[in-house]
């Protein structure tokens, strides 16, 4: 029997996929710019750096860059081997496939070099994961590493989820195995952004390590919350927002543009809200008319979403604020 990583979608992960697919869609748009490159080496600094600061590295983004530019600095050897390393697993990131065990061992025998003796080979030994004296996770035997890895990988070869929600599952799933001696949290995080720019190459672009390390005690607590409930949508809800999060922040910060009718419609979403309050709070009558001039536009626009995407013509369909919502709906009652 194939093996199926225990998950379930729920309306916030559903919600979730439709924001970030409509803020992929508008980064997509945007005309490359003359800084472009100069925006993707901050962003990959940003990221090694927050991914190395979750596992305890203390190496500045200022020092991170100089080490990629061969400079010299003062640190610990241990956390600038570390910062070399992450920084060459990055510039290979285009060359690996996701679903590859000896790509990914591959990848962890680059990350690791110099840190451990058995850089690129699974556990031998026993592994648990500490908070403080207390042991939070007791990993897998060491002798099912191998067999649960490739059972992974090949649910993630031919799962037909989202990438979106894939990633999120394989990330969870790998941390749960714990298949390495160390350098389990940064590999997750590094195959999650694989998988992703597998789908759309701009995520290995996007600083989501350093979002997730500003939310360092949130990540270890999903974690945790998905394997006391034996299902890792908690894991999934909180990465899914991590990466809405990280995709704004590099989305060009410029103030949306509505019609006057989508104006009115924002002024009325207030936390979630059906298709008829909405409709009776603007005064009209003509339920088609709604719908085109104010709805669907909004909708488009990536304004406003639906609590339920995956059944938008539910009886119980409501709508909610996007991001982008928030900041047009700002704008609008600044200048009313």
């Amino acid at each position: 029997m194939m093996y199926q990583p225990p998950f379930t979608l729920n309306g916030s992960i559903l919600s979730l996929v439709t924001e970030i697919a409509q803020s992929v869609g508008r980064l997509s748009a945007q005309p490359e710019h003359a800084n472009a490159l100069r925006l993707r080496r901050i962003n990959r600094i940003r990221t090694v750096q927050g991914s190395l600061a979750i596992e305890g590295n203390t190496l500045s983004e200022e020092q991170i860059t100089a080490i990629l530019d061969g400079k010299r600095i003062i640190a610990p050897p241990k956390d600038v081997q570390e910062a070399r390393n992450a920084l060459a697993v990055y510039e290979q990131l285009e060359a690996w496939q996701p679903a590859s065990e000896q790509h990914l061992l591959d990848a962890h025998a680059l990350l690791m070099k110099g840190l451990i003796d058995d850089a690129g080979h699974y556990r031998q030994g026993g592994v648990g994961v500490m908070k403080g004296d207390q042991v939070v996770h007791m990993a897998p035997p060491a002798n099912r590493v191998s067999k649960l890895m490739r059972d992974l990988l090949h649910w993630l070869e031919i799962t037909d989820q989202p990438p979106l929600i894939a990633s999120c599952v394989f990330h969870y799933e790998f941390e749960f195995i714990h298949p390495f001696a160390d350098g389990n949290g940064r590999m997750g995080r590094l195959w999650q952004t694989l998988i992703l720019s597998r789908w759309q190459p701009l995520f290995a672009h996007v600083p989501v390590e350093s979002l997730v390390h500003a939310h360092q005690a949130e990540y270890y607590a999903a974690i945790n919350d998905s394997t006391q409930q034996a299902d890792s949508a908690p894991f999934i809800v909180f990465m899914l927002s991590m990466l809405r999060d990280a995709i704004l922040s590099v989305i060009p910060q410029v103030t949306p543009q509505v019609a006057p009718q989508v104006a009115a419609l924002l002024k009325h979403v207030v936390g979630e809200v059906s298709r008829e309050k909405l409709q009776a709070a603007l005064g009209l009558a003509d339920r088609k008319s709604f719908r085109e001039r104010y709805l669907r536009p909004a909708l488009d626009a990536g304004l406003i979403a639906m609590t339920r995407p995956d059944k938008p013509n539910s009886r119980l369909q409501c709508y909610y604020l996007t991001e982008l919502g928030k900041q047009a709906s700002c704008v609008s009652a600044v200048t009313a």
